[in-house]
């Protein structure tokens, strides 16, 4: 008799791809990394905690605590720092669903929270979006008495759409009070637009929102896997009752440390963003590529409109060493997803796309 176990080969997550066989360094404008990398003062951290790998990490990863708690002004108590925020994710379906509970998405929400959702017992709802943006009445449309979470990443990942302020504190109010709101902030730092408020300062003194946030992204600390959450303490503490251990290595902690410290880069960081949205956006308009306006640190391309298809499209980049996010997986197969790199990368991918549309 073999051992059964559960099969959860249908949830596997696939990332975008970092290598082309037979293609030598390629450039990477697939999964939304860092343009810049990360601080140099992480950096000097990161190598400055190197002599003490035979030590296991602090399990409460109290310096990296204490340092959001002094950047953002907020309780220490009230904070968990996570394997990345995928982490947080899947501790808050561990720790709220039951089999059969109900989680809302929207309709081309990032595929981890269906994934955790699906592996902790719960079932999937998906609210259609409106023109690639959530749509409240559409998330409410989807509540039963069941529901559980709702997830929202704001702005989203892939679409590059975003809910102003009014529209998530509505949300927030129609839902009913039971019904635990997961605001994913992991793009914030990049958004300049007046009417948006990023999830921890809109919902921080709320006690049925969990907000998470990201160093992968603009912080450019991918490698490390950091991550963290803000949320009520009695949700905050049954988070740190099931998590594992030592789950965030020390090498990520300091270098979180430092990451927060260095104002001087994170907002090098946002200008290059700001700069470079603009132009990729005007291009993306010039060639009357359909296409989200500059919010995050990517856009999602869409060739419906066009003689050419998404997978060839594709397949040029890669001719070109350039890599992008097919969006199959989205459920959108005549898509693409383009990060914004650094100059020289972004110089490329405007030249390539201008070839490939014969301008």
């Amino acid at each position: 008799m073999s051992l059964r176990f559960k099969n959860f080969s249908n949830l596997k997550y696939v990332g975008g791809l970092s290598q082309i066989k037979n293609i030598k360094n390629p450039i990477k404008l697939s999964a939304n990394e860092s343009a810049l990398g990360p601080s140099k003062k992480a950096i000097s951290a990161f190598v400055k905690n190197s002599k003490k790998l035979s030590r296991y990490p602090d399990g409460n990863s109290n310096i990296l605590t204490q340092s959001i708690s002094k950047n953002f002004k907020l309780n220490p108590n009230n904070i968990i720092i996570g394997n990345g925020s995928d982490e947080i994710i899947s501790l808050a379906c561990q720790l709220f669903l039951k089999p059969n509970d109900e989680v809302i998405v929207t309709e081309y929400s990032f595929l981890m929270y269906r994934i955790y959702a699906k592996i902790h017992g719960g079932k999937v709802i998906s609210a259609p979006e409106d023109n690639f943006k959530a749509n409240i009445d559409s998330i409410l449309a989807k509540v039963t008495a069941r529901t559980k979470i709702v997830f929202l990443a704001n702005p989203n990942n892939p679409t590059g759409t975003y809910l102003d302020k009014n529209e998530m504190l509505l949300l927030r109010k129609k839902l009913r009070s039971n019904i635990l709101l997961v605001v994913d902030d992991a793009y914030f730092e990049f958004v300049i637009n007046n009417d948006y408020v990023s999830g921890l300062n809109l919902f921080k003194n709320f006690s049925n929102v969990l907000i998470t946030r990201s160093f992968s992204k603009i912080h450019g600390l991918a490698s490390l896997r950091l991550g963290w959450g803000y949320g009520p303490k009695n949700i905050i503490s049954g988070m740190k009752l099931i998590k594992p251990p030592f789950n965030v290595n020390s090498a990520a902690q300091v270098a979180g440390v430092e990451a927060l410290r260095d104002k001087k880069w994170l907002q090098k960081n946002i200008d290059h963003n700001r700069k470079w949205a603009d132009i990729f956006f005007e291009n993306f308009v010039n060639l009357g590529i359909l296409t989200n306006v500059p919010v995050a640190n990517f856009f999602l391309m869409h060739f419906n409109n066009k003689q050419i298809t998404a997978d060839q499209v594709f397949d040029k980049f890669i001719k070109s060493k350039i890599i992008l996010r097919k969006m199959k997986a989205y459920g959108l197969p005549n898509s693409l997803r383009v990060t914004i790199g650094n100059n020289s990368e972004n110089n490329l991918f405007l030249k390539t796309l201008n070839k490939i549309f014969d301008v």
